[in-house]
């Protein structure tokens, strides 16, 4: 899936609030921190503080930063936290369906508790899932997740073999009509 992407540090957070502080520009942090001047911009946009008992002390602050990310991460998953939909979807995946199917059947039905195609894939190649072996359930039986939108190499439209080069002599001054 693309490029490997490791998380912002709790060290690099820090750098980013004291660089705020002195107003440094977004593009100088990026390039210093050798990331992108986006994941700056979103690191900052998803992580600032505010509080409405605290006015005065609205910003971004590295550790507070850190916490708030982390907090996010551990937060669990949907088919985790509800066990009756988990069921649900196993069951159904078991007798056959597709993810998009089931996604598209809870909306359907008009449930409650629904789950997208996306939440789906994931729990199946989770930990929990691939303990269940849930990917020989999918109709492509695939162990690992392909990436969707990946460039594929093509095969060559002509064999190597057949050239323009190796054609018949008669074909090659057009001494027929046609050639």
């Amino acid at each position: 899936m693309g490029a490997v992407y490791a998380q912002l540090s709790a060290k690099e957070r820090v750098q980013i609030e004291r660089w705020k502080l002195a107003k440094v520009p977004v593009r100088e942090m990026a390039r210093v921190l050798q990331r992108s001047k986006a994941t700056i911009y979103r690191e900052i946009k998803r992580n600032w503080f505010s509080d409405e008992c605290l006015p005065g002390y609205d910003g971004y602050y590295g550790a507070a930063a850190h916490q708030k990310a982390a907090n996010r991460r551990a937060r669990q998953r949907k088919l985790i936290r509800h066990p009756q939909l988990r069921n649900q979807v196993v069951e159904r995946i078991k007798n056959g369906w597709t993810p998009e199917q089931i996604g598209n059947r809870l909306i359907h039905e008009g449930a409650t508790l629904r789950v997208c195609q996306e939440t789906i894939y994931r729990y199946i190649y989770s930990q929990e899932g691939m303990a269940q072996e849930l990917w020989w359930s999918l109709p492509e039986h695939r162990r690992a997740r392909r990436p969707r939108r990946a460039r594929k190499r093509r095969a060559p439209k002509f064999d190597r073999d057949v050239s323009i080069l190796f054609r018949p002599d008669d074909v090659a001054h057009r001494r027929e009509f046609g050639h």
